[in-house]
């Protein structure tokens, strides 16, 4: 198998491309050519991903946020990864967190970091949800 030459990431478009070519060769044996472009392309994705969106600058929701707008991926994809369209949409508007099969998935079926994932983050307040008014006792 010829494979195209592999080259750093320097914009969203290859970056799009490497995290296909990642898909498309994940599970591929280490020591073979296809193990090798593997890690080869989630080191250079990873480098990009860093200097793109440092790791100190996410929080959850925004890590998440990014993947979806990076990778390609839809909201119809978060959904079946978190189980139903209202769920995805309390997560995405800070209504609800991630639970621990959710974070799993994430990390397995679009390779995101754990240690992103789990960090605590503040959920929206019932007053910002109201628009900040509060009913009279």
């Amino acid at each position: 198998m010829t494979f195209e030459a592999i080259a750093p990431i320097r914009n969203a478009a290859a970056h799009k491309a490497a995290l296909k070519e990642i898909d498309r060769l994940w599970g591929a044996r280490k020591g073979t050519p296809e193990g090798d472009r593997l890690d080869v392309l989630m080191t250079l994705a990873d480098l990009y991903e860093r200097s793109r969106w440092p790791d100190e600058d996410l929080d959850p929701v925004e890590a998440i946020k990014a993947r979806m707008e990076n990778s390609g991926r839809t909201r119809k994809d978060f959904e079946a990864i978190v189980g139903s369209s209202g769920r995805a949409s309390e997560i995405l508007n800070r209504k609800r967190h991630l639970t621990l099969t959710m974070i799993w998935k994430l990390v397995h079926e679009w390779k995101m970091p754990a240690e992103v994932l789990v960090r605590p983050y503040a959920l929206a307040t019932a007053a910002k949800r109201s628009g900040g008014k509060r009913r009279a006792a």
